[in-house]
């Protein structure tokens, strides 16, 4: 059992829905004279869906003990993304639906995490960041490079994020695959 102040990115537990779900984000909240509180973003690895919630400190889960392989993306059609299993060569196709926000960041020969339990495969882990090409954005206004203003560009992948001015189309970027934001340039 965990409990919710014991929450760390990256943890699988059975919500009380009975749902599998992955923490993305957390942070412990305390007002005044409130109670605490964990404010939590979850995915649903059987969905994909991402969901914002809050748990008292003291509730407790069960946590989910998964079999982590080693994947390389190979190609996506309309509905399905498919991976090959690093160890003995099997294919495996995921709905994109199932996948969410992550089927947008998906590179060609990316390595990927299968996520198994009780030896059924189920969902992937994208590693914490991408790089990416930015193919299209407005051009920065010299000077304006020192305030926090952003702009927004294509990437390859054709996602669309918000970035600094300084970033131009045709630079490499790192994208943060959990919140789809900005993390800097390669």
């Amino acid at each position: 059992m965990v409990s919710a102040v014991e929450f760390k990115e990256g943890l699988i537990f059975v919500d009380e829905h009975n749902q599998i779900v992955q923490v993305l984000t957390y942070q412990h909240h305390r007002k005044s004279q409130a109670r605490a509180v964990v404010r939590v973003k979850l995915r649903n690895l059987d969905t994909g869906s991402v969901i914002e919630t809050s748990y008292r400190p003291e509730d407790k889960f069960k946590e989910v003990q998964v079999e982590k392989r080693p994947k390389v993306y190979m190609y996506s059609d309309a509905s399905m993304a498919y991976f090959m299993d690093s160890e003995n060569y099997e294919q495996v196709g995921v709905p994109l639906e199932k996948l969410g926000e992550q089927s947008k960041l998906l590179v060609e020969d990316m390595q990927v995490e299968g996520l198994y339990l009780d030896g059924r495969f189920f969902n992937i882990l994208l590693p914490s960041s991408v790089v990416l090409e930015v193919v299209e954005t407005v051009p920065g206004v010299k000077g304006d490079s020192v305030s926090n203003v952003t702009k927004p560009a294509k990437l390859s992948s054709g996602i669309e994020i918000k970035v600094p001015l300084f970033v131009n189309a045709g630079d490499k970027i790192k994208v943060d695959t959990r919140t789809l934001e900005y993390v800097g340039r390669v």
